[in-house]
């Protein structure tokens, strides 16, 4: 359950904010960032998560001003760090909108992959949106902090 005033928290976001969701998949795009390459990565990720009738791995995922991390919600094993330098784009699905996405450069292949993940509600993919543009502007804010005496 997120506050009425969570948009305006910034203490927990530094901690981390996390969300259950489960996991989709992955696809390669071809660039880093725009609405039209989203949702074509999100529906091909959807369509494939479709054939398969496999269980989706749920995961926490945690959003910081460092990035995103994921966890298995069961093993509670990490599963991916993502450093917040590294995600160029975050999105809700504007017609699978219980799908949150965000496009990051692999740290081994430097290929753009795109992560869909499924939420319970479009009201949590949102927030999973926000709270990582609010980590975006955090760690801006904080970098500049650090390099505004130099």
């Amino acid at each position: 359950e997120l506050p009425e005033s969570w948009a305006d928290m910034q203490e927990p976001l530094l901690e981390g904010m996390c969300f259950t969701l489960k996991y989709l998949g992955m696809t390669l795009v071809e660039k880093p960032k725009g609405e039209d390459m989203a949702a074509a990565a999100i529906r091909r990720i959807v369509a494939t998560a479709r054939v398969g009738a496999h269980k989706f791995q749920k995961v926490i995922l945690t959003v910081s001003p460092r990035g995103i991390s994921l966890q298995d919600a069961d093993t509670k094993e990490m599963v991916e760090n993502i450093s917040i330098y590294r995600i160029s784009y975050c999105t809700t699905d504007k017609l699978q909108n219980k799908v949150f996405a965000y496009v990051a450069q692999s740290q081994e292949s430097g290929a753009l992959e795109c992560h869909a993940f499924l939420s319970p509600k479009k009201k949590i993919a949102q927030a999973v949106t926000l709270t990582v543009a609010q980590a975006f502007q955090m760690a801006l804010d904080l970098w500049e902090a650090t390099h505004a005496g130099r």
